[in-house]
């Protein structure tokens, strides 16, 4: 019963980031919600058995993925002032 609620919560959690990932106007609080999206979705991997794939999950997409988008709005908002 514990692990049903557990995994219930954690569906909605990751659907919530996900929508806001989606519809926020400010770029940094979507990545933001983006980056924990990533990491609620790693965590139902690790809980499903599939530690690997949690771990990809963790560094690419929760990592370097957010990392990318933080760079690239950093530029762009460089490439605006000038």
């Amino acid at each position: 019963m514990n692990d049903m609620i557990l995994h219930l919560v954690l569906i909605f959690l990751l659907i919530l980031f996900a929508l806001l990932s989606i519809e926020l106007k400010d770029l940094t609080k979507a990545i933001l919600s983006f980056s924990i999206f990533s990491i609620f979705l790693a965590i139902i991997f690790y809980i499903l058995g599939a530690p690997y794939v949690a771990v990809f999950q963790l560094a690419i997409y929760a990592g370097a993925v957010t990392v990318l988008f933080l760079a690239v709005m950093h530029t762009i908002k460089r490439r605006r002032i000038e």
